[in-house]
């Protein structure tokens, strides 16, 4: 069944994902693995924003999974895809990752090659940002997203609490509050969302209060101070962080 969190267009149909590699079968073992990850699953994504290149040779997709509620609870619910065909050799590469908001997804694209400027989501898909604090944040995290690495999240697509949490890293060590969480809430009755963030000490309290979120008793999300330096060493990737006792994802 179709997530709340994403609303079908007015001409009613969804609309459909093509990735054009049937052609592109010469490396078995790539195309084989390509239908195991990604479009074995082709006609339950919905495409909230795309982008090809004019030679044809590299695509970009923000795709919002309607299986993804059959798995992990709290699994995320989008997928980013970017695809490099070799049309010369008849064969392409691809790469994949499911992340929790479509902003993050728009991300991991934009530091994948694809100009930021020509992924932007479907208007006619999902419930739209309910004030600028919202559009700000999206685009901050949009563009800013390798600022930090994924650590958890947990997606619940109850009618009646619709919400994601994600608690993020700070790639930059000398970061004064190192951990971030993000809420994303989804009001049914107005049909909008929300997108706030706050700033933790430790992921011990940053997985607190997403834990406290998920069971209804969080505190206000703690002020995010600006950035001192405008600088900031990348540092190689890490373990997830673990999620909070009973929390699967």
């Amino acid at each position: 069944m179709l997530s709340p969190a994403v609303s079908k267009p007015a001409q009613g149909r969804w609309p459909e994902v093509d990735f054009d590699v049937d052609e592109l079968a010469a490396d078995e073992q790539i195309y084989v693995e390509f239908f195991r990850q990604v479009s074995v699953r082709e006609d339950m994504y919905v495409p909230l924003a795309e982008h090809h290149t004019a030679d044809g040779a590299h695509s970009y997709y923000v795709l919002f999974d309607r299986t993804a509620t059959w798995g992990h609870p709290g699994d995320p619910q989008y997928v980013a895809v970017h695809l490099h065909r070799h049309h010369e050799k008849r064969t392409f590469d691809f790469e994949k990752a499911p992340l929790p908001l479509p902003s993050m997804a728009q991300s991991w694209l934009i530091h994948r090659g694809c100009p930021a400027d020509v992924i932007g989501l479907n208007p006619e898909l999902g419930p739209p940002a309910a004030d600028e604090a919202t559009r700000a944040l999206e685009r901050r995290l949009a563009g800013d997203g390798d600022h930090y690495a994924l650590g958890y999240s947990y997606t619940r697509d109850d009618p009646d609490d619709m919400v994601t949490v994600v608690a993020l890293r700070a790639m930059d060590e000398r970061a004064t509050s190192p951990f971030r969480v993000v809420v994303e809430e989804v009001d049914a009755g107005a049909w909008t969302h929300t997108l706030r963030e706050g700033a933790f000490a430790t992921v011990a309290e940053a997985l607190k209060w997403c834990d406290d979120r998920l069971t209804g008793t969080p505190g206000p999300l703690p002020p995010v101070r600006p950035a001192t330096s405008p600088t900031r060493p990348v540092l190689p990737p890490t373990a997830p962080l673990p999620g909070p006792p009973g929390k699967s994802r």
